[in-house]
């Protein structure tokens, strides 16, 4: 009677969401304490560099030494955040030093002005360590890229503070059109978890306010339409961008040493004739100038992918993430005034409107924009990501993303991003 009760499928979901329960509450804690470690030095190498700006002339010291200490363990190949998700897609392993040497790498780009941001290590951190925690308890291959997502969430959600986000981004981002709902419950425990540890250990959570939000009337719905079309084309721009600086990188400077030199000098040389430093890091005190109505120059969101491909390009550690939403606010209060609408609703709109063209994550893209600016304006929030989801069609930043279902036919397609 035993046996055939411990058979049945509610036993076995009930078994499966203690197991998970457990795991998760691991998983987070782990994730949440090495978050809140690196959002901290984060933290501190962008004081560093805002109140000393010569840092940025280090550049070269830093990033020899990032490229030194890949090769040193081997890992000069190391894929970074596609390497996570392959490993989730496919058979790939994820080593143990991925966390370490992301970690410090990331904390040696900030430190020198890189443009760069932290939830692409937040998910190499997450990841690996998930993978680490799945060899601890000798998970089997299903179990593991399980731990992986829950990892990913964690740590996303310690460094960010969007707890539903980055819970629903780790089942997402991986197959587009496909969601991993077997990790729904581990994702969760263990963003919610990252980030109630974060907030104890002094992280606070983004958020930001967008002012005067207009009734969502007829012009506001295709002004929106208008701003979800132009940010699917920005999006495209950046993914472009960085797939060539990339490639340029590779062609003309096989030798990883040269490569970083050379980004580095370029990277310096963009730093003096735009000398006022706001393309600099990873770009969050350009987004808090969008939402304080400051002057933002006309240009300054091509910039910002300018700098951001010279940097990653060459080598520099970090992530697209945070430059994505610069990159979004600056657009956005750019037009603002054409559109006709508030400035504020309009850069939060383009930034979620970018991160959803680049990330191509609809869902988790919503609940950040909830959780980063509030409801109030949802209608707003949600046109203009669905817009932008579909009419940037199959480019993303991470080249292992892959496309699962059609955007815009109910098909099977099975294709990788652009």
């Amino acid at each position: 009677m035993w046996t055939y009760l411990s058979e049945t499928p509610l036993a076995q979901n009930v078994k499966y969401f203690v197991k998970w329960l457990i795991l998760s509450a691991v998983i987070g804690i782990v994730t949440g304490l090495i978050g809140s470690a690196f959002g901290h030095g984060v933290i501190i190498a962008t004081k560093i560099w805002e109140g000393y700006t010569w840092t940025v002339f280090f550049m070269p010291v830093a990033g020899v030494l990032i490229v030194w200490l890949y090769q040193v363990e081997h890992q000069e190949k190391n894929r970074g955040t596609d390497l996570i998700l392959e490993s989730i897609s496919s058979q790939e392993e994820i080593p143990v030093i991925t966390a370490p040497l992301i970690f410090v790498s990331s904390i040696l780009s900030h430190l020198v002005s890189a443009s760069a941001g932290r939830e692409g290590a937040a998910l190499q951190l997450g990841g690996s360590m998930g993978n680490l925690t799945g060899k601890i308890f000798r998970l089997d291959d299903r179990d593991r890229k399980v731990a992986v997502m829950c990892g990913m969430s964690g740590c996303f959600s310690a460094l960010f503070g969007t707890p539903l986000a980055a819970g629903v981004f780790s089942l997402e981002v991986v197959s587009v059109g496909k969601m991993y709902y077997a990790a729904l419950v581990p994702c969760l425990f263990s963003s919610f978890i990252g980030v109630a540890i974060s907030g104890r250990l002094g992280l606070v959570p983004e958020h930001f306010s967008i002012g005067t939000i207009p009734e969502f009337d007829l012009y506001g719905a295709a002004m929106t339409v208008l701003l979800g079309i132009l940010c699917a084309l920005v999006g495209i721009l950046l993914c472009q961008s960085m797939h060539k600086a990339i490639e340029w990188y590779r062609n003309h400077f096989p030798n990883l040493y040269v490569r970083i030199l050379v980004g580095s000098g370029i990277y310096i040389m963009l730093t003096m004739i735009f000398s006022s430093r706001y393309y600099n890091g990873g770009g969050l005190h350009m987004i808090e100038r969008c939402f304080e109505g400051e002057m933002v120059p006309v240009y300054g969101f091509l910039v910002k992918i300018l700098f951001t491909a010279v940097a990653l390009g060459a080598g520099f550690k970090g992530g697209e993430i945070v430059p994505t939403l610069c990159i979004g606010a600056t657009f956005g209060y750019v037009v603002s005034g054409i559109l006709g609408m508030p400035y504020g609703i309009c850069t939060a709109a383009a930034m979620v409107c970018l991160f959803v063209s680049v990330t191509n994550c609809p869902v988790s893209t919503m609940f950040m924009a909830f959780e980063l600016f509030g409801f109030e304006a949802m209608p707003y929030f949600v046109l203009g990501i669905a817009v932008s989801f579909t009419l940037s069609g199959y480019y993303g930043l991470y080249h292992s993303q892959r496309f699962v279902y059609s955007k815009i036919r109910t098909e099977y397609i099975d294709r990788k991003s652009n």
